[in-house]
């Protein structure tokens, strides 16, 4: 079994930064494939960014690009999420899941491909 533990949410203005942790159980967390999804009231759960263990590609959404870096530290089964220029649309919570497999490039985005979930932490950007 793998849990995820995730921190570092909180309340920030537009044009703001935060980083968010994921830290997973697990001996072979170097194996796995790493994700962030977010969820707005109302709206659908949403694939931010993915990290595949294996191959040692990151990937993130065309939504986030350019402004959310996600990386991992193996030593400390950790993975990141770096969100640069926070804007309102990016209020969510967003949660970070595990695939124990190295998942093909087609199914990174699918929340259903990931076998472990954490708990969410809460993002808020407004001034």
């Amino acid at each position: 079994q793998v849990q995820l533990v995730e921190s570092g949410g909180g309340l920030v203005q537009p044009g703001g930064s935060l980083r968010l942790s994921c830290a997973a159980s697990g001996r072979t967390f170097g194996t796995f494939t790493m994700g962030w999804f977010r969820q707005a009231p109302g709206k659908e759960r949403e694939y931010v960014a993915a990290f595949r263990g294996s191959y040692g590609t990151m990937h993130h959404a065309n939504s986030v690009k350019g402004r959310f870096t996600i990386s991992r530290d193996n030593a400390k089964s950790t993975v990141y999420l770096q969100m640069n220029s926070l804007e309102p649309e990016d209020t969510a919570v967003y949660y970070c899941a595990a695939s124990r497999t190295s998942l093909i490039l087609s199914r990174i985005t699918q929340s259903g491909a990931y076998d472990y979930w954490g708990q969410g932490t809460q993002v808020t950007v407004s001034s």
